[in-house]
């Protein structure tokens, strides 16, 4: 009997099973993923037991890859170019997908040469080279920070500390050299820097490590960055103690090698040799997964955050496979067209295969997030894993203990964070805190970090040649060449409490007619022509972003300065006339008398007598006309004709003056249209203010006022005249804007003057500098201001 089959069915049965069969048929039963790093290694001895552990427990859960097996190829490199090289076409001739490692950054560059070529995804968990994340290597990928992250890590803990310079001790390869610019540029950031580098060589002997560091002495600053990969030997640290570097006076801060170093070590007697070093280690966050990894290797202590990288990495790359298998996408490799043509070589490049869907897995590792046991995984930009957290670690005698945590986002504090972005950043610093630190020596009081070294040179000390107020700093006009004023005095006295002795010279700036330009000599420490700079010089946001400042020295503001009304009526009836023409007007009185006198004695009765009484007539004569009749009577007609012109020049000085006095009792009672500076600005009169000083650009940029309108004064002798000729008159001034200490000046000099309105645009003076000795002398300003002014006599 037949069996009658729906010719419908049959068709949907077939399209079932040439869409879904094959796909679960083409599911491979292996996967090969290769790694290439060095065995034995500090980080290769943990990293491959993780590795190891990784493959076992992706094969080991059912519901992850299904039937299809994961199987792990390694080669060792060695932490050699060459051997790393030949173990990745070795490896690539087993048909691997992926591959994992290196651990060296050198040899990531040169293998990561060879996944871009043959379009293959490398990952690494622990090269750190932040150069690796350029555009050059595409299939590159990292699963743990790269040192950009954990040198931002520690320029946060240099700047919470307040020491400016470092010297850089690391290792002269890729990893060190691009480690220490990533350290250079965050410096930057903070106004700080790298003053001296120490490259040393994997293969350094004991000679040139000690006399590499011994030259380091003879530098200032005392705070020590030390980056390069793991040394379980830790030579460093003997041989700065056999230099008496291991004291008070230095600061001794290591990446993040140091704690996978420690992490190795089975013998604590070695910390005795690292008391006062601070470190930082990557924070694990506390999870089941690495509650259960840590139980199941309990027999291996040498764990550390690489190897738990290492094990997340082959999780993150059974992701990926897992993804393109659920899409459907064949597992197939082919032959390089490239690599066909080396055949007959002794290399046999022939055989490597390159996976056909490289940049498809590349893609999907890039997607990939989960939580591993080293914390969650997921790629940000330059295909990095997004950046960890970090603990701060002290070692002292006995042990190493945490002080503190870092994120980014965070800061720092003495709580671990919950997760690596739930701490939103502080605006306050003073919010951030950590523990007590041991500090080299056994101390716990934090160390300067800087010291005047014996070799060191004085410091070159720039001050301005001021040739107005010179009461606050000028250099003498005799041949002595000598630096004075208030703010010399003011620096003199703070250096007494320097504990040490700060050897400078001080060099004037300014050709000595004209008081120099502040900014040209703010931007001239900024370029290390100079290394300080002491004077009137005020701290404003532009200056500070170039250099640093001390703690102000005095309180500073802006204020408006005009002509004051005098409220002084006692002999404001000579005010109508000049000094010069009531001098004119005697002596006009005199000559009229004599004249008279001349014309009338000789035939007039009433000029003639004693000579007494003939010289009161003719002055009582002449000064009678002013107000009266004259008893007197002219006989001769040329007398009469003199008496007529004077009477005229009378009335006309007699109505020049009342028009005048009138004027000035007028004006005296109105009041001044300028009461501050706001009414200043509304107006268009023309405003005067010190050449030189930061005044003329807070005018322009931050109060918007016209730069024509702005007359630049050089001396006190200049601001009295352009007052006084005031707004109309070419050269003058309706109003003076200026510092405080200046116009204080000028007033206790000169009447006639008050200020108006409200200061503002508050600020103070400062030193200037970008070493850190001046930091030193802003604690020491801040403390004991008061003292200063006392011994001054200010």
């Amino acid at each position: 009997m037949g069996l009658g089959i729906d010719p419908s069915v049959a068709i949907t049965a077939l399209i079932v099973v040439i869409l879904v069969v094959p796909m679960d048929c083409q599911r491979p039963q292996l996967v090969n993923i290769g790694a290439v790093f060095a065995f034995d290694s500090v980080i290769g001895r943990a990293a491959k037991v993780a590795l190891e552990a990784a493959v076992s427990d992706v094969n080991n859960d059912k519901s992850f890859l299904k039937e299809t097996e994961l199987r792990l190829l390694m080669e060792d490199s060695a932490c050699n170019v060459f051997r790393g090289s030949f173990g990745a076409f070795e490896l690539l001739e087993k048909e691997v997908v992926a591959m994992i490692g290196p651990i060296s950054s050198s040899v990531a560059h040169t293998i990561s040469d060879i996944a871009k070529g043959l379009h293959f995804p490398l990952v690494s968990f622990a090269a750190t080279d932040p150069t690796l994340s350029a555009l050059q290597f595409p299939f590159f990928l990292r699963t743990t920070p790269n040192d950009a992250h954990q040198m931002s890590a520690l320029v946060d803990l240099i700047n919470f500390y307040g020491w400016k310079e470092v010297i850089s001790v690391y290792s002269d390869d890729e990893l060190g050299r691009n480690g220490v610019s990533a350290l250079d540029d965050e410096l930057y950031k903070k106004r700080s820097r790298i003053s001296y580098k120490v490259p040393l060589s994997v293969h350094s002997d004991e000679k040139f490590l000690t006399n590499a560091l011994n030259k380091s002495k003879s530098i200032g600053p005392r705070v020590y960055i030390l980056h390069f990969g793991p040394d379980p030997l830790l030579r460093i640290f003997d041989i700065a103690q056999k230099l008496q570097m291991m004291t008070h006076e230095y600061v001794w801060l290591a990446t993040d090698w140091l704690s996978v170093t420690l992490d190795s070590l089975s013998d604590k007697g070695t910390l005795k040799r690292l008391e006062g070093v601070v470190g930082l280690r990557q924070h694990i966050p506390e999870s089941v997964k690495m509650e259960h990894f840590t139980h199941k290797l309990q027999s291996n202590r040498s764990m550390n955050a690489y190897a738990l990288h290492a094990y997340d990495t082959v999780w993150m790359i059974a992701h990926g496979i897992e993804e393109l298998l659920n899409e459907g996408i064949n597992i197939t490799f082919s032959y390089s067209e490239k690599l066909l043509h080396a055949r007959g070589t002794k290399l046999h490049l022939e055989k490597i295969k390159f996976f056909n869907s490289g940049e498809l897995l590349l893609e999907k590792l890039l997607k990939v997030n989960f939580t591993g046991i080293a914390g969650q995984v997921q790629f940000g930009s330059g295909r990095n894993i997004i950046g960890c957290d970090y603990e701060i670690i002290n070692v002292n005698k006995t042990d190493v203990h945490t002080v503190g945590f870092w994120s980014k986002n965070g800061g720092f504090s003495v709580v671990a964070p919950k997760t690596r972005h739930s701490q939103k950043k502080t605006s306050f610093v003073s919010d951030e805190k950590l523990g007590d630190i041991t500090w080299p020596g056994g101390g716990r009081e934090k160390p300067r970090g800087w010291v005047i070294a014996d070799s060191a040179d004085p410091l070159k000390i720039v001050v301005p040649r001021r040739v107005s107020f010179v009461e606050f700093v000028t250099e003498e006009k005799n041949s002595s060449h000598r630096i004075q004023g208030f703010c010399i005095d003011v620096f003199i006295e703070a250096l007494k409490f320097v504990p040490y002795s700060v050897p400078y010279i001080f060099e004037p700036f300014g050709n000595g007619h004209s008081s120099p330009n502040y900014n040209h000599l703010i931007q001239m420490v900024t370029d290390g022509v100079y290394d300080a700079a002491v004077g009137d010089i005020a701290i404003v946001p532009s200056r500070s972003k170039l250099v640093d400042f001390s703690q102000p020295y005095a309180s500073t503001g802006l204020v408006v300065v005009i002509p004051a009304n005098d409220d002084n009526a006692t002999w404001i009836f000579l005010r109508p006339f000049t000094s010069r023409l009531w001098c004119v007007v005697l002596v006009s009185f005199l000559v009229i008398a004599v004249v008279i006198w001349i014309l009338e004695h000789r035939i007039n009765e009433d000029f003639r007598g004693p000579p007494r009484r003939q010289l009161s007539t003719m002055l009582l004569f002449s000064f009678s006309t002013l107000f009266k009749r004259n008893q007197e009577d002219t006989i001769s007609n040329l007398a009469r004709l003199v008496m007529i012109v004077w009477l005229f020049l009378l009335m006309v000085l007699t109505a020049s003056y009342t028009a005048n006095l009138t004027s000035i009792l007028t004006v005296q009672q109105l009041p001044s249209a300028i009461t501050g500076i706001d009414s200043l600005r509304a107006s268009e009169v023309p405003i005067g203010y010190q050449a030189g000083t930061f005044t003329l650009e807070y005018l322009t940029y931050s109060l918007g006022m016209a730069r024509s309108r702005l007359v630049p004064l050089d001396s006190t002798e200049e601001y009295e005249k352009a007052l006084k000729l005031g707004p109309t008159n070419w050269g003058g001034v309706a109003a003076i804007v200026d510092e405080l200490p200046y116009i204080e000046l000028f007033l206790a000099e000169r009447t006639g003057f008050k200020i108006v309105g409200e200061p503002f645009m508050h600020r103070g003076w400062g030193f200037v500098s970008t070493i850190f000795m001046f930091l030193l002398i802003r604690n020491y300003l801040q403390k004991d201001l008061n003292l200063i002014f006392y011994i001054t006599g200010v």
